[in-house]
C-alpha cells in the first residue's frame, strides 16, 4: 500500500514538472535590427547633402506595448574618428591671434540622431549619458589631461557648436517612424561636407524609458568621379602629387605674371 502511495505521488511530481514549464515560461526578451539598402555611397563635388534612410524591425515585441506607443528607437549615424584641434582667437593689439588651443583624440567627424520623439521624452539624461549617446554626451577626450576642467568644458563646448553650425553634428527629431507594430523607417542628415570613410550605424531600441536593446551596421562614403581620382593619386603617389602640385602652382604664377605685366 504505501509503495502504491509512493508511486503515485512521484507520478503526480512528474506530470506537475512536465506542465510547469509551459505555464511559467518567460516571455522572450525584445530586440532591435537595422539593414541599409546599400553599404557604400558615392559623391561628388557637387554634393549638397542629403537625407539617408535607414530600415529597421523589432524583434519579439510586445503587442500591448506597441499599440500603446511606448516603444522608443534613437538611429545614429556616426562617422570615422580623427584627431581635432579647437583653437581660440583673442585680439592683440588690433590683430586676431590664436592664443591658446586644445587637441581632442578620436571624436567623431559627423554624428547624426533621428529619434521617434525628443530626447528628453525618451529617457532619463543619465542613461544617454551612460550610453554616450547623442551629441552632448559623447566624450571628448583631450590629449593634454592635465590642462584645468574648465578649459576643457571650455574647448569642448566650442567643438560641439563649430559641428552643430557645420551641420556635421544634427538631430532630426521624429526622424523615426513606425511603419507597423516592429517595422520602423528613419531619416538621418549627411551633410555636405559629410567625411568620407566608415560610417557606423546604430539604433537603440527603449520601452517606457528603459534602454532594451542595440543594434549596428556600417557603411562606406566615397568620393567618386575625377576627385576620387585625385584623391586616390595623391595617396598612392604622395610625393609625385606633391611635386606636381608645386609645379602647378609655379607655371600659374609665371603664366599670370606674363598676362598681367605691364609694358
Amino acid at each position: 500500500m504505501a509503495a502504491r502511495q509512493a508511486f503515485a505521488a512521484a507520478l503526480s511530481l512528474s506530470m506537475l514538472l512536465a506542465l510547469s514549464p509551459a505555464t511559467a515560461q518567460t516571455p522572450p526578451v525584445e530586440s532591435i535590427q537595422i539593414g541599409l539598402s546599400t553599404d557604400a555611397i558615392s559623391i561628388t563635388a557637387g554634393f549638397s547633402g542629403a537625407d539617408l534612410t535607414i530600415f529597421g524591425s523589432l524583434e519579439n515585441p510586445d503587442p500591448l506595448v506597441a499599440r500603446q506607443g511606448r516603444y522608443d528607437v534613437i538611429v545614429v549615424l556616426e562617422g570615422p574618428p580623427r584627431p581635432v584641434v579647437v583653437r581660440r582667437k583673442d585680439r592683440v593689439l588690433g590683430v586676431w591671434i590664436n592664443l591658446e588651443s586644445e587637441t581632442f583624440e578620436n571624436v567623431p567627424v559627423s554624428y547624426s540622431v533621428a529619434t521617434t520623439r525628443p530626447l528628453q521624452d525618451i529617457a532619463e539624461p543619465a542613461k544617454y549619458k551612460q550610453l554616450s549617446l547623442g551629441a552632448q554626451n559623447l566624450y571628448m577626450k583631450p590629449v593634454d589631461e592635465a590642462d584645468a576642467p574648465a578649459t576643457i568644458e571650455e574647448f569642448t563646448a566650442a567643438l560641439r557648436d563649430r559641428k552643430a553650425a557645420t551641420g556635421l553634428y544634427s538631430e532630426n527629431v521624429g526622424g523615426v517612424q513606425f511603419l507597423s507594430q516592429n517595422l520602423f523607417r528613419a531619416t538621418v542628415r549627411l551633410a555636405p561636407n559629410v567625411p568620407v570613410g566608415t560610417h557606423k550605424a546604430r539604433a537603440f531600441l527603449f520601452k517606457s524609458g528603459l534602454f532594451i536593446k542595440e543594434s549596428s551596421a556600417q557603411l562606406e562614403i566615397r568620393k567618386s568621379g575625377f576627385e576620387q581620382s585625385i584623391f586616390r593619386v595623391a595617396h598612392d603617389y604622395s610625393f609625385l602629387y606633391g611635386v606636381f602640385a608645386i609645379s602647378l602652382a609655379m607655371l600659374t604664377g609665371w603664366l599670370g605674371r606674363l598676362i598681367f605685366r605691364k609694358d
